[in-house]
C-alpha cells in the first residue's frame, strides 16, 4: 500500500533528466514569487512540493542525473527554509535548511552548501545571534573555496562584514566588505547558480549600504553617510521582480537619514518602504522597520519623526 507521501509509488521507478528539469523550473518559478511578493505568497506552494520532490530520490536514476536531482531537491528545501524565515518561522526554517545541507552534501555540491550556510547565517543575524551567524558564514566560506566560486565567496564576505558591523567592529566590517568587493569583481563571467543569481551589482551595492548603515547605528552616523550612495544605487537597480529587496534597502536608507536628523527625507523614503512592506507577505520585512522606528524615536519632539514612529506602529498593530 502506498504511503501518504507518495514514496512507494516511485520506489524503483526510473527518474530521468526531464523529471529533474521540470522540478528545476518549478523551483525557479517559486523563487521568483518569493523575491517579488514575499515568503507568505509562495511558502505553502513550496511546502506542498516537498514530499513528491523528496520521493523522486527513491527512484532509479543514473549517477549524473542523481547528483542533479539531489541538488534541485536540496535547493527546494533551501527555498523552503528561506520562505519560512521570511514568515518568522525560525524553527521550521532551520529544519528545512538542515535537510538542504544533507542533500547538498550527498550531491557533492559545495556551491549549494555555501549558499545554505549563508542563509542559515542570515537567519541567525536577523534574530541577533551574531556569533552563530559568523560560524555559519565561516563554514560557508570553506564550502565556497572548495567550489572555486568567487561569487559565493563574495556573498559570504559581505555578510561577514554585516555581522562584524553588528558587533560594532569597524575594522572587521570594513575589511570583509573590501574583500567582498574584490571577490565580486573577480567573479567569473559565467551564469551563476540559481540560488546565487540574485547577487549582482545591485545586491552588492545594497550590502555595502547595509554594512555602513549598521555601523551608523552601532558606532557613528558618519558611516551611514558613506553608505548613502550605495543604497541609492541599489534602490535604483531593483526592478519590480525584487520588491522585498527594494523595500529592505529603502528601510536602510530611511534609517540612515533618520539617524542623521534628515527627518523630512527619512519620512519620504520611509513612506515608500512602508507601502511596499504592506504589499509584501513578509513579516521579516515589517520587523526590519523597527530599525527605522528606533532611529526616529531619537527625535521624539519632531513631527516628521513622530509620523514615522506612528506609521510603523500602525503597521505592527494591523498584523498585516
Amino acid at each position: 500500500m502506498a504511503g501518504s507521501d507518495g514514496r512507494d509509488e516511485v520506489r524503483g521507478v526510473r527518474v530521468g533528466l526531464a523529471d529533474v528539469r521540470r522540478l528545476e523550473d518549478v523551483v525557479a518559478e517559486l523563487r521568483s514569487l518569493d523575491y517579488r511578493y514575499g515568503g507568505g505568497a509562495c511558502g505553502a506552494a513550496v511546502e506542498s512540493r516537498l514530499p513528491a520532490a523528496a520521493a523522486l530520490l527513491e527512484g532509479v536514476a543514473k549517477a549524473g542525473v542523481l547528483a542533479r536531482l539531489c541538488t534541485v531537491v536540496a535547493d527546494l528545501y533551501n527555498l523552503a527554509g528561506w520562505t519560512n524565515f521570511d514568515q518568522d518561522r525560525p524553527a521550521a526554517a532551520l529544519a528545512a535548511f538542515e535537510r538542504a545541507l544533507e542533500l547538498a552534501i550527498r550531491a557533492e555540491n559545495d556551491d549549494l552548501q555555501a549558499n545554505v550556510r549563508y542563509r542559515i547565517g542570515r537567519l541567525h543575524l536577523h534574530y541577533g545571534a551574531v556569533d552563530a551567524a559568523l560560524e555559519e558564514f565561516a563554514q560557508g566560506r570553506e564550502a565556497a573555496l572548495l567550489a572555486h566560486s568567487k561569487l559565493a565567496q563574495a556573498i559570504l564576505s559581505a555578510n561577514q562584514a554585516w555581522a562584524y558591523a553588528m558587533k560594532a567592529d569597524v575594522t572587521g566590517a570594513l575589511t570583509y566588505l573590501r574583500r567582498a568587493r574584490e571577490e565580486f569583481a573577480e567573479a567569473e563571467e559565467r551564469e551563476p547558480s540559481p540560488w546565487a543569481a540574485f547577487f549582482g551589482p545591485t545586491d552588492m551595492a545594497a550590502m555595502v549600504g547595509t554594512v555602513h548603515g549598521e555601523l551608523a547605528q552601532m558606532v557613528d552616523i558618519r558611516h551611514g553617510r558613506d553608505g548613502i550612495p550605495a543604497l541609492a544605487d541599489a534602490i535604483g537597480g531593483y526592478g519590480r521582480g525584487m520588491t522585498r529587496s527594494r523595500s529592505l534597502t529603502l528601510i536602510w536608507l530611511a534609517t540612515v537619514h533618520a539617524l542623521d536628523g534628515d527627518l523630512d527625507v527619512a519620512t519620504a523614503v520611509g513612506e515608500e518602504a512602508i507601502e511596499l512592506a504592506i504589499a509584501l507577505r513578509s513579516p521579516r520585512t515589517r520587523q526590519r522597520l523597527r530599525t527605522l522606528s528606533a532611529a526616529a524615536r531619537r527625535f521624539s519632539g519632531n513631527a516628521d519623526a513622530r509620523e514615522i514612529v506612528d506609521r510603523v506602529d500602525d503597521l505592527g498593530h494591523s498584523g498585516r
